[in-house]
């Protein structure tokens, strides 16, 4: 993630929450350092964006509640039915594009009045979606996969096969099947011209070809 795109789904991140957020969670949510997050706060407070601290418990920084929102506007329940949705999309590994998710998941929420989001977590805590999640896949290799697939860009994968074998192969992402309990990319073998079905959870390693 670009620093300019960072700054922005933090900016809408800490808009989404009724409570402070410490550095550290804040670090770990977007795969940086806590020096990192500090720097990101204080270019954000330069470009005149409120950002406080607050202390106790659910302490951390945050915006001024007073900061105004976008032009967007959801009742309750419809939030609570796209975020519940979503939540289910991400816990049971129905999407490897999760971090684009939760950015457009923190979007609805920011959309939101502080009473409105606290009549959406009532009615989430009402929601109960049952399932057995998709196979696990790496963070790297969902995220590589997602900038390849919307930049249409060829992905360079390490693929491990049923029997064990390691190959590394340049290919172009033709679509992507999600199935109950796996994902695959539909996808050309540029070195041979063949179309197959790569499973994602068998993919080690990937990176966009040429970035």
């Amino acid at each position: 993630m670009q620093r300019t795109e960072r700054l922005f789904a933090l900016a809408e991140y800490l808009r989404g929450r009724r409570t402070g957020v410490t550095a550290e969670v804040l670090a770990e949510r977007f795969s940086v350092t806590v020096r990192t997050i500090y720097r990101d706060l204080d270019a954000l407070r330069a470009a005149a964006l409120p950002v406080g601290a607050e202390r106790g418990r659910g302490g951390g920084y945050a915006l001024d509640r007073g900061y105004s929102l976008p032009p967007v506007n959801f009742t309750a329940r419809e939030a609570a039915l796209v975020v519940a949705l979503g939540r289910f999309a991400i816990g049971m590994r129905l999407l490897p594009f999760t971090g684009t998710l939760e950015s457009a998941l923190d979007k609805v929420r920011s959309a939101l009045s502080t009473s409105a989001q606290r009549e959406l977590l009532d009615r989430l805590r009402e929601l109960t979606f049952l399932g057995v999640p998709s196979l696990p896949t790496r963070k790297p290799v969902r995220e590589a996969l997602e900038r390849a697939w919307f930049e249409r860009q060829p992905l360079r994968i390490t693929y491990v096969d049923g029997n064990f074998l390691e190959t590394v192969r340049d290919v172009r992402i033709e679509s992507v099947v999600m199935d109950r309990h796996e994902t695959r990319l539909d996808a050309v073998d540029l070195a041979s011209g063949e179309r197959r079905h790569f499973r994602l959870d068998r993919i080690t390693r990937a990176e966009v070809v040429g970035a």
